[in-house]
């Protein structure tokens, strides 16, 4: 079971080492890392080089500068069809809200689906530790709206810790994406519905940041989530 972690990055100097070690020690052997920098004042990028060149492991995809999460994944998904033969993808944030001891149950559960979503709202449960009520229920309420819009059966579509097989991938990469900010991750999970790909999810822990500033403000999150869905609806999708 080949497997590539897509990682985007900016500003995560902090972060990035720690996260490639839990990751390598929950990881099966086989996998590797690619770590995509907008160009990070902090020297991410810079650090993230300095690792790819004592691990063979690891790749660095520098982008000329920070436009959204959205270009950031695209642009390393178009980088990784080239580049890797994995045959599973997986992406998560850099700041250690995303645990890589799940790693094994996205692999487990992707064996059945070609999506898996890891979900901080499984079965209704939350599971988010250290956010403030406010943030908490914004995100809860914006993954509420766009199912109750779509009818999509999903309990979570914000999250960012997702695996994908490569096949689905592919067919991301041919759809011209509307959104390059967070709502790129309601998008990818409606397209992916749309092409009649299978989407299953796992229960995660999302732990808030300890080092670092986050770069998504929940309010603007919340209302791109809200007029996405709208936009979405006008888009036509080819299926095989």
């Amino acid at each position: 079971m080949s497997l590539l972690i897509i990682v985007p990055t900016y500003n995560e100097k902090d972060n990035i080492a720690e996260l490639t070690k839990r990751i390598f020690d929950a990881a099966p052997s086989d996998t590797n890392l690619l770590i995509v920098d907008d160009n990070s004042p902090d020297g991410t990028g810079k650090l993230a080089d300095d690792m790819a060149s004592k691990d063979k492991r690891i790749s660095v995809l520098h982008r000329e500068k920070k436009e959204g999460i959205g270009k950031a994944y695209i642009e390393g998904f178009r980088y990784a069809l080239k580049n890797y033969d994995a045959e599973y993808f997986m992406g998560m944030d850099a700041d250690l809200s995303h645990d890589p001891a799940f790693i094994p149950k996205f692999l487990e559960k992707i064996s059945s689906c070609d999506i898996v979503l890891g979900s901080r709202f499984y079965e209704g449960r939350v599971s988010i530790v250290n956010w403030p009520m406010i943030r908490l229920m914004l995100s809860y309420c914006a993954s509420m709206y766009v199912r109750l819009c779509t009818g999509i059966p999903i309990s979570d579509f914000t999250g960012g810790y997702r695996c994908f097989r490569r096949n689905v991938i592919e067919k991301i990469v041919e759809t011209k994406a509307i959104s390059s900010s967070y709502a790129f991750l309601i998008e990818i999970n409606y397209v992916c519905y749309k092409l009649g790909f299978k989407i299953g999810e796992v229960p995660i822990i999302f732990y808030d940041r300890d080092k670092g500033a986050s770069k998504m403000h929940t309010r603007k999150a919340v209302l791109e989530a809200m007029t996405i869905v709208w936009k979405l609806k006008f888009k036509n999708f080819k299926k095989d």
